[in-house]
């Protein structure tokens, strides 16, 4: 099995429009994403190893962020863990698997945590 860089963005607070209630599909609520992504990695890593080696945190960050797009109502939360893995898979080559973690934040009432993790690994082509 090869060896694989796991690069993770933990607990971003995002309002997105979801929602299946009528009481959720006007304005946007808070979220929590956490993504973890798989990718492929050199057989070392020396200390002058340059970032092109690797991958930027912050692309991580903009697949849940600036990513998202604007006025767009998701009905699911795993509609935007799926649009998630897309801008990340897209974004690099080298992404073998994403894993996103949405925790509904408006629905818990004693600090519970409700939500989904979605997991994909890159499809080869046939």
């Amino acid at each position: 099995m090869p060896d694989s860089l796991q690069l993770q963005v933990h607990d971003l607070e995002v309002q997105v429009l979801t929602g299946v209630y009528s009481e959720e599909t006007h304005l946007p609520q808070p979220l929590r994403i956490s993504i973890t992504a798989d990718f492929e990695c050199p057989e070392h890593f020396e200390p002058d190893t340059p970032l092109s080696a690797s991958k930027s945190y912050l692309d991580l960050k903009h697949a849940a962020t600036g990513a998202l797009p604007q006025g767009v109502h998701f009905t699911l939360i795993e509609g935007v863990a799926d649009h998630i893995c897309d801008t990340v898979f897209i974004s690099d080559r080298r992404v073998r698997r994403v894993e996103v973690k949405i925790v509904k934040l408006a629905i818990a009432e004693a600090g519970e945590s409700i939500g989904i993790t979605l997991v994909r690994e890159r499809k080869q082509p046939s």
